[in-house]
């Protein structure tokens, strides 16, 4: 039992990291070299193995190990400079936060909701929300 805690476990720190360089690539992806992101494209985007890029792009498959961890450090490199990702995220959590306090407010003032303004916030923050 403890042993398929730890590989639920592991799988989820998998999907993670995955998705946290996804998230890398969608802000940074252009700034790698056209190689980089192309093995890096495959690798996350295209769930190809190593050993299929490697085919695919004629090359070792150490050569595509080797550029999937050069891009990584990168793209990680950059996020530590630059931080838009967490900036990113960071506008993510006020503005979830400003709806929930709108809505707090809404249900101790149901007549809010009738309010042009009210509504005009909570619609805005929507949008902004929907285009982040």
């Amino acid at each position: 039992m403890i042993d398929n805690r730890k590989e639920v476990q592991d799988s989820l720190s998998a999907v993670e990291s995955v998705f946290e360089i996804t998230v890398l690539m969608d802000f940074y992806g252009q700034l790698l070299t056209d190689r980089q992101y192309e093995i890096m494209d495959l690798h996350y985007n295209s769930d190809l193995s190593l050993g299929e890029i490697a085919e695919e792009l004629n090359v070792s498959r150490q050569a595509v190990f080797d550029g999937v961890r050069k891009a990584r450090q990168t793209l990680e490199n950059y996020e530590k400079r630059l931080g838009l990702v967490e900036r990113f995220r960071e506008q993510e959590r006020n503005i979830d936060k400003a709806l929930r306090n709108l809505k707090s407010l809404e249900k101790k003032s149901p007549e809010l909701v009738k309010d042009q303004n009210y509504q005009a916030a909570v619609e805005l923050l929507g949008k902004i929300k929907d285009t982040l």
